[in-house]
């Protein structure tokens, strides 16, 4: 069977910068798939490609078994339900309470009436552990709450795939921990196909079932944590020591 994205010989330039250079990489169903490289490696290049949001110059990008390489503008807008999107900084509306920010999506593309839409948010909310908190604001949440609720917003549609873009950066180790928890319940719990961009290898480690190096434009190393620590591959090792020689 296919993986649930499917990207094959991927090439993107930005003038003369070659950000992508020939990518090769399957995406699991229901599994966790970590990308992770330096600052400038292509990463959120990559991601931008698995939703439709860039066109490459050559090679594909298949979903769920369609090309949508081709695809018009109308035809990306239905495949792109197929994710949710969980943003570094969680992306809240800080006007908006945890309940009507989880709402926000139901509202836009969903015709439900009042006591569906709350049903709802509180079925998901719940999901991520966050129960009767609906009435509460952003700004009284911890950080590792707020990633929550970007989560209940992110799952509100019942996506097939989950994208976190850097869910870990800037966070203190304990919240760090309970991020990547909470990333690891949600593919468990929700059987999703789960995307996690990062440079933070610990993290990495914990929550991927497959883990992919990008370097230069290509995919150096990739395999499950135990293979990325085996590789040979000089890049990989000089990264990988940045972390565990501290």
């Amino acid at each position: 069977m296919a993986g649930m994205i499917e990207i094959r010989g991927l090439h993107k330039s930005f003038g003369d910068n070659h950000v992508l250079q020939g990518i090769d990489l399957s995406i699991e169903r229901g599994q966790t798939t970590v990308i992770i490289g330096g600052s400038g490696s292509g990463k959120s290049v990559l991601m931008k490609h698995m939703m439709g949001l860039l066109k490459p110059d050559s090679g594909e990008v298949e979903v769920d078994g369609e090309d949508i390489t081709g695809m018009s503008e109308r035809e990306l807008v239905r495949v792109r339900r197929k994710f949710g999107m969980v943003f570094q900084q969680a992306a809240l509306f800080d006007s908006m309470t945890v309940g009507e920010n989880v709402a926000f999506a139901l509202r836009e593309h969903r015709r439900l009436s009042e006591r569906e839409i709350w049903r709802i948010v509180a079925e998901k909310l719940a999901l991520v552990d966050l129960h009767d908190t609906e009435r509460l604001y952003p700004a009284e949440l911890s950080g590792g709450m707020r990633k929550r609720v970007g989560l209940a917003r992110a799952i509100v549609l019942d996506p097939k795939i989950i994208l976190y873009d850097e869910p870990t950066t800037g966070l203190d180790p304990i919240t760090t921990n309970s991020v990547d928890h909470m990333i690891m319940n949600a593919q468990q719990r929700l059987g999703v196909t789960s995307v996690v961009i990062s440079h933070d290898i610990a993290s990495s480690f914990r929550v991927g079932h497959h883990v992919a190096m990008l370097y230069r434009g290509h995919i150096v190393a990739q395999g499950t944590p135990d293979m990325l620590r085996s590789s040979t591959h000089a890049h990989v090792q000089e990264f990988l020591s940045t972390w565990f020689d501290r």
